[in-house]
């Protein structure tokens, strides 16, 4: 063996070896993206994505630059149009992008806006003082996306005109004819290369435009919809005279309102701040904050400002009016803010954005400005309204009973995990595997079925959790009672994650959380302005990181109580599991109507009607064809369950998806809350639109 050894002692022949076979790196080897390359090579980056999301967030980036103009206070109209042949036009009458050549790169100032990133007017050379879309490559970015894209500016008498195709300028920009006003139109097609099929959604078009009409009081803000059916609205026009007043009135509309709402602005440091709040007898919060017009949905330092002064006012107000005793703890932040929808609306000089989709905001000192600007006028309202702010206190009482109660039912789940030496329900059947991102939990309707999938499973990587009955409807329930639930212990214990307070603010993991697998710390009450009141944080956070499985799939039958327990099972994540919906963990199983055997040995399934006919049409003797109709999941052999529902490749699962966090939040409110006239309401306009509404019939 020792003479097949060679070793080398000279270095320079090793070296000489090593760069014959190591790949020759210099500078060449550094590339040079120009123009927008940089954003087609990698979308994501500027986008978010290039799935569904992203696709529609092209659109906002340009209306964006329409709002800019109206908060410098020239657009008094913004018109989207989504047009049949999946284009989407932009016009404002704002003052005009820039026509005339710059100075250093010798092109229109259209030209710089469309085609060179991290160039505009927002940089701070008077352009705009306020504004959303600060990075600069909103425009260009959707320039560089779309398979076409055409300019029409009116300016100084006169109408430009320029068109792009894959962000690259087909011809210098020209005037094509004279302009009595002043705006800028643009009109591009989003990109297949990039995204693949193009399909948009018009709800997610009008949700966004109403937004904005809200943020924008008076501004004028119309859709117009080109693939609209007949019977459908073509066209739809928002302007809110009151603006944020009346975006919470909305937000509350299928609720009961505890007192009128409450509107106040101020402006500190070249930073104004509106707020406008209203608290109703639910039990979850919806606070939306908006930096610049952009909706930060994880929040961020003004969301933490106004967080921290509420809490701190209504402690104050209930100690000094002796509704809260020397002795007594201070209410946390979840309980001051169960039940509330606020709005928080901050116009920032220089936002500092975290990412190019603008999700959270960053300034430090926005932080101390909202604080102030909401302690103080808060203050105001609850001194000037006497009952509607011991309505508010009174809720917020019963909140922290409420609370306290649900720490001591997470606690004893804790010490009776403790004492079985095991911290996941007896009746989950776990999977071998380990590794999260390959797991998959399947919660099934009934113990029959549950059986049943637990013999037809491949238990490698799926785990399965029976469910007995119907769980809590949690829109109707505090934590407390969701806690003693039997069925939503054993979920949440089989998750892991723990559970948190609900909240439009998904990036609150400072209080109300519950963790069944960590000690709960409870706060000394000393109100230290922290955000919860709280002299300590709760030991206990949901952590996603814990998720044990990847998927979880939510298995029912295909009938009227199916559809319950799989709304009631989304409400219970949407509330108190939210990160799992939006990040996609949550999927539905689509179990087959209908088995059809023909002859000895061939096997159909059939999702419904329609399928089951045409494979009855295919079979050349139809009279030896036997069609068994599933009326539940429990009627499911093993192999049955297996194959069509189970089997990662012939199963057909749909994931649930959160387009827009303020409508899902209005509809879990329509079809599970105390209110019965906006879910008659929906269920008459509805009615007509459903299909097998009873398989058991």
């Amino acid at each position: 063996m020792a003479d097949d050894i060679v070793v080398n002692d000279n270095l320079e022949d090793i070296g000489a070896q090593a760069e014959v076979c190591e790949p020759k790196y210099d500078a060449d080897n550094l590339q040079i993206l120009k123009g927008l390359e940089a954003v087609r090579m990698r979308p994501a980056m500027y986008i978010g994505d290039t799935g569904s999301r992203g696709l529609h967030h092209l659109f906002t980036e340009v209306v964006d630059n329409s709002i800019d103009e109206h908060l410098a206070g020239y657009c008094t109209k913004i018109i989207v149009i989504l047009g049949k042949d999946n284009s989407v036009t932009v016009v404002d009458n704002g003052r005009g992008i820039p026509t005339d050549i710059h100075s250093e790169v010798g092109v229109s100032g259209v030209e710089v806006a469309m085609t060179m990133l991290h160039a505009g007017g927002k940089f701070g050379g008077g352009g705009y003082k306020v504004s959303g879309g600060l990075h600069g490559v909103g425009v260009s970015a959707v320039n560089a996306l779309s398979e076409w894209c055409e300019v029409n500016v009116c300016r100084n008498g006169e109408c430009y005109f320029q068109r792009y195709e894959r962000g690259v300028p087909c011809a210098p920009l020209k005037v094509v004819g004279a302009a009595d006003n002043t705006g800028t139109t643009t009109k591009y097609l989003a990109d297949s290369e990039i995204f693949g099929e193009i399909i948009y959604h018009p709800d997610v078009f009008v949700s966004r435009l109403r937004e904005l009409a809200y943020l924008n009081k008076g501004l004028i803000i119309e859709f117009v919809n080109e693939f609209a059916e007949e019977d459908e609205e073509r066209s739809k026009v928002f302007k809110f005279d009151n603006g944020i007043a009346e975006f919470v009135e909305h937000l509350n509309r299928n609720k009961t309102a505890l007192h009128k709402v409450v509107y106040f602005s101020g402006e500190r440091d070249e930073t104004s701040v509106d707020v406008a709040l209203q608290y109703n007898e639910g039990f979850q919060e919806n606070i939306l904050t908006y930096a610049n017009n952009i909706h930060t949905q994880e929040g961020g330092t003004h969301l933490s400002g106004f967080k921290t002064a509420i809490t701190r006012v209504l402690n104050n107000y209930a100690r000094k009016n002796n509704i809260l005793k020397e002795k007594d703890p201070n209410l946390s932040g979840d309980d001051v803010r169960e039940g509330l929808a606020a709005v928080i609306s901050a116009k920032i000089l220089r936002p500092q954005f975290e990412g190019q989709t603008k999700t959270k905001l960053g300034n430090g000192e926005v932080e101390g400005i909202v604080n102030s600007i909401v302690g103080e006028k808060l203050a105001e309202f609850l001194e000037e309204n006497p009952t509607a702010a011991r309505r508010v206190i009174d809720k917020a009482l019963t909140a922290h009973r409420a609370r306290d109660a649900a720490r001591r039912a997470a606690d004893m789940v804790k010490r009776q995990s403790a004492m079985e030496n095991a911290s996941l329900p007896g009746k989950l059947a776990d999977c071998i595997e380990r590794d999260p991102s390959k797991c998959e939990l399947f919660i099934v309707e009934g113990q029959s079925a549950g059986g049943n999938a637990k013999l037809g499973r491949d238990r490698r990587y799926q785990a399965i959790l029976p469910l007995r009955g119907k769980i809590l409807n949690v829109e109707k329930a505090r934590m407390d009672k969701a806690l003693e639930n039997e069925e939503i212990k054993s979920l949440v214990a089989a998750l892991g994650t723990g559970i948190t307070h609900s909240s439009m603010d998904i990036d609150d993991n400072e209080d109300g959380v519950l963790d069944f697998g960590e000690e709960i710390t409870s706060g000394n009450g000393n109100g230290n302005g922290n955000g919860n009141g709280n002299g300590k944080k709760n030991g206990a956070t949901f952590d996603k990181s814990k998720l044990r499985y990847d998927r979880v799939i939510i298995m029912t039958d295909a009938d009227v109580d199916g559809s319950h327990i799989t709304t009631l099972l989304l409400t219970f994540f949407f509330r108190y599991m939210k990160p799992l919906v939006i990040d996609g963990h949550i999927y539905i199983a689509q179990p087959p109507f209908y088995r059809i055997k023909a002859g000895k040995d061939k096997i159909f399934y059939a999702k419904d009607d329609d399928e089951r006919d045409s494979i009855l049409r295919s079979i050349p003797n139809k009279k030896d064809a036997i069609v068994t109709r599933f009326k539940g999941l429990g009627e499911m052999d093993a192999p049955d369950l297996a194959d069509t529902t189970m089997n990662i490749e012939t199963r057909t699962v749909r994931q649930v998806m959160v387009e827009d966090l303020i409508e899902a939040d209005e509809m879990f409110t329509v079809l599970l809350g105390d209110q019965v006239e906006p879910r008659k309401a929906f269920i008459e306009t509805h009615a007509r639109e459903v299909e097998n509404l009873d398989w058991h019939a």
